[in-house]
């Protein structure tokens, strides 16, 4: 029940919310290929992931480390907005890198080793960054920021939500 929450919250409204938005006529494309069509779909999107935050400090039956993570999907959905007034930062730059980080963290926070699953999530990070830079939606600086955007926000997560 509580994955089906987690993707509820932090997916299927905000995919809503962007659909809406364009069948609205707020931005010109559901595939928002622009900064200002940008805008709405993180004010929307921070919301939500500020809510499963929110939520997750008082879950005593969820891991630990959901703390941290939705906490760093809030701060990097904050700066992308910032930094989206500037350059189309990549959004899937931000989310690869958020979860190479979590994914490195939560072998951290356990002490465990979870090299199968880091080695996967790199390699998905690469592909989904070239995928970017293939389909020409964005500059290498864009994905780059994105990338170190998501790690970083995963880092400062991790070092004040825990």
């Amino acid at each position: 029940m509580r994955l089906f929450g987690v993707f509820w919250w932090t997916a299927f409204f905000p995919a809503f919310a962007v659909f809406l938005l364009w069948r609205l006529k707020f931005s010109e494309s559901i595939f928002l290929r622009t900064q200002k069509d940008r805008i709405a779909p993180f004010i929307i999107t921070m919301v939500f992931y500020w809510w499963m935050y929110y939520l997750s400090r008082n879950f005593t039956d969820q891991p630990e480390v959901l703390k941290f993570f939705f906490f760093g999907i809030f701060i990097s959905t904050s700066f992308g907005v910032i930094i989206n007034n500037y350059i189309k930062i990549s959004l899937h730059g931000m989310a690869m890198g958020g979860a190479l980080a979590a994914m490195i963290l939560f072998a951290f926070f356990y002490h465990t080793q979870i090299t199968l699953a880091i080695s996967i999530t790199v390699l998905l990070t690469g592909i989904v960054c070239t995928s970017r830079l293939l389909v020409s939606d964005h500059t290498n600086a864009e994905i780059y920021i994105g990338l170190i955007v998501g790690i970083l926000c995963q880092l400062i997560g991790y070092w004040f939500a825990i």
